[in-house]
């Protein structure tokens, strides 16, 4: 069932023209995706995502690979040539009748620019994209895009791409995550980066609660090794025998090293009966999602049983997670539980999570949207816990602000 703002979403997608679909975290977004796909070709409309292990996640192929950027070596103009000179991109180009971009917000807008001008050139089409329909999903106050080229944020919206794409926004302002609506006000001020007294008496108020050793959830870190030890020692406190599954990679080798490192899976993957794990992918039925906590209560070499934290027992086997070229055919793939440790996680690798019980700790973040997207995770107030904050972790770039308030006044 689509809520109201969802339905108005749905019809914009399904008119003609450019799309930005965005919303506060929670919102339904990539559900939203999956709907307008139900009667879409692959080919078609292939989404695209803006990092290797946001692909695989996705069933998606890169923003990159799909447009021959590469790593745009050698500047701009080159890579525009170098992408055109391939005809297997311009046959996929010319084939295609849109792209869905994924966590647009961590594209810069230099690499924009370089997607739409070769997809211009390659479909000899003077119209924005050479007439492809773009949907470009995403929040901009959420994780920022990395500039290779200097410290200041090359954001999406700024570059001239972005007015010459004149995509129609698709709203969406109810979050689906979380009924709480007092949590749905802090979460609004956080993004803002606003540290109202509101924010501040909640952020007191699940002050205090966190206990290592009793702990049922997952901890958010910024660094990833920090959350690998973190995730070792809690499970060297279980007593019992370890199982090791080891995931199987195959496939081409040109691929294969980007997909060990991006892998949702661990190379070794370690547990023991009684140890908290997070499902890494969606059920089609519907009966976990990505981020679901439960706790290891059988093991063998086929399947896995968990006790989930939402009271229900679900039986994982192994599933393929895989590696899409340009052309979007598996050319690489890791077979494994889909599940990890989750005594910890990193706040980047969160994105896109819903996890029922979380802890943070706000008080050294450095990037604009890390504390909204950690704080955004959890399923509800009740399953938060903070373990220190500072006022300087709550931070927007003033840009972003803008451009969202601008943004969504248009729409009231």
């Amino acid at each position: 069932m689509l809520n109201s703002c969802q339905k108005k979403a749905i019809s914009i997608l399904n008119a003609p023209g450019n799309v930005f679909l965005t919303g506060v975290a929670g919102s339904g977004k990539s559900y939203l995706i999956r709907h307008f796909l139900i009667d879409k070709k692959p080919k078609a409309f292939p989404i695209l995502a803006s990092t290797g292990a946001a692909a695989i996640l996705v069933g998606g192929r890169t923003f990159h690979s799909f447009f021959g950027l590469g790593i745009m070596q050698g500047g701009f103009e080159v890579t525009v040539e170098r992408a055109l000179a391939s005809k297997k991109l311009v046959k996929r180009l010319s084939k295609a009748q849109g792209v869905i971009i994924d966590e647009i917000s961590m594209l810069s807008g230099t690499t924009l620019r370089a997607a739409e001008t070769i997809s211009r050139l390659a479909r000899n089409n003077n119209s924005p994209w050479g007439g492809l329909k773009v949907i470009a999903v995403g929040d901009f106050a959420q994780l920022p895009p990395v500039n290779p080229y200097g410290k200041e944020k090359d954001w999406a919206f700024q570059d001239s791409t972005w007015a010459k794409s004149q995509f129609t926004p698709a709203l969406l302002r109810t979050t689906v995550r979380t009924k709480d609506l007092e949590f749905v006000e802090i979460l609004n001020s956080v993004r803002n980066g606003e540290v109202t007294e509101e924010v501040t008496e909640f952020l007191n108020s699940r002050h205090g609660f966190f206990e290592e050793d009793d702990f049922d959830g997952t901890v958010l870190f910024p660094r990833r090794d920090i959350t690998e030890r973190y995730n070792l020692s809690q499970l060297s406190k279980i007593e019992g025998k370890e199982f090791q599954f080891e995931t199987l990679f195959s496939g081409d080798d040109r691929f294969l090293e980007g997909m060990m490192k991006n892998s949702p899976v661990p190379e070794i993957l370690t547990l023991k009966i009684g140890a908290l794990v997070m499902i890494r992918q969606n059920d089609p039925r519907g009966r976990w999602h990505n981020g679901s906590l439960g706790h290891i209560k059988g093991i063998n070499n086929d399947t896995l049983r968990i006790s989930l934290m939402e009271g229900e027992e679900a039986e994982i086997e192994k599933v393929a997670f895989s590696t899409l070229d340009s052309e979007g055919k598996v050319v690489a793939s890791a077979l494994n539980f889909p599940v990890n440790l989750a005594y910890a996680a990193t706040i980047h690798k969160a994105q896109g999570m819903t996890l029922d019980r979380v802890t943070i700790d706000l008080s050294h973040l450095w990037e604009p949207g890390q504390a909204y997207v950690a704080l955004s995770r959890a399923k509800s107030a009740k399953g938060l816990f903070i373990t220190k904050w500072s006022p300087s972790s709550i931070k927007s770039d003033p840009v972003v602000t803008e451009f969202n308030r601008q943004l969504w006044d248009l729409q009231t």
